[in-house]
């Protein structure tokens, strides 16, 4: 189960969708940045809703910011896109932090990231900026080596800030990230001494984790799913 809330950034009223694990706590906690294909809402988009269900069912409480308020929500995705801004999106995540480390079910000391799609390369982003992250994972998250909005960097760029291990899921078939994009990043993480591990699968192409997706051909791959899954919750209580 999940409730929606309202956080403020900056005056600006930013849904977030949240789910909780049974029990008191205090509890192990995810800011979980939302994936491209949540963009028209975060209500209604089956894979979120699994995502944040799952990680609750393992005890942890989970938020995910909607980074698109800003926007209309029928407004065409790829114009939302290219108006996407990296300053926005971090402070965006950072409302949600907050509101993790407000709540008092949460552990602070055990509060990670993580992202699919889009989120995967927001979850780099932030975990550069925010260094109380204890664990950052990135699945299929392409585009770090573009900053978005003018005059930012690219998140690979800001690898060397990263002081949190870093968990990596990539499908070999992808376009974005290609098994390139991910040598790249590999050695990004290497050069910067920050620790971390990546699981590559062949035959899963982008999205290899939602089942939901509705696309033809379909992307779910579930065999690598569940392995990612359990490469996910492994690295998180190892690092937890």
């Amino acid at each position: 189960m999940y409730e929606m809330i309202s956080l403020n950034v900056d005056g600006n009223e930013m849904p977030a969708m949240i789910s909780l694990p049974e029990g008191e706590g205090p509890h192990p906690a995810l800011m979980i940045a939302m994936h491209m294909p949540a963009h028209a809402g975060l209500v209604g988009d089956q894979f979120t809703e699994d995502v944040i269900q799952r990680f609750s069912e393992n005890g942890y409480i989970c938020i995910v910011p909607f980074i698109f308020y800003r926007f209309p929500l029928d407004m065409d995705r790829q114009i939302k896109r290219e108006s996407l801004n990296d300053i926005e999106m971090h402070q965006d995540q950072e409302a949600a932090y907050q509101w993790l480390v407000e709540n008092e079910s949460v552990d602070n000391d055990r509060i990670g990231i993580v992202g699919h799609c889009l989120g995967g390369r927001q979850s780099w982003l932030s975990a550069a900026q925010n260094s109380n992250y204890k664990a950052m994972a990135t699945m299929w998250g392409g585009n770090k080596s573009v900053g978005w909005g003018e005059g930012n960097p690219a998140p690979i760029e800001l690898t060397p800030q990263i002081k949190c291990p870093v968990l990596g899921i990539y499908g070999n078939d992808d376009g974005n990230p290609s098994p390139e994009d991910a040598d790249i990043e590999e050695q990004a993480l290497k050069d910067a001494g920050v620790e971390y591990e990546f699981h590559r699968y062949d035959g899963a192409g982008h999205a290899f984790m939602n089942s939901t997706s509705g696309r033809d051909p379909d992307p779910y791959r579930h065999e690598a799913s569940e392995d990612s899954w359990e490469k996910q919750l492994a690295f998180l209580a190892k690092h937890f």
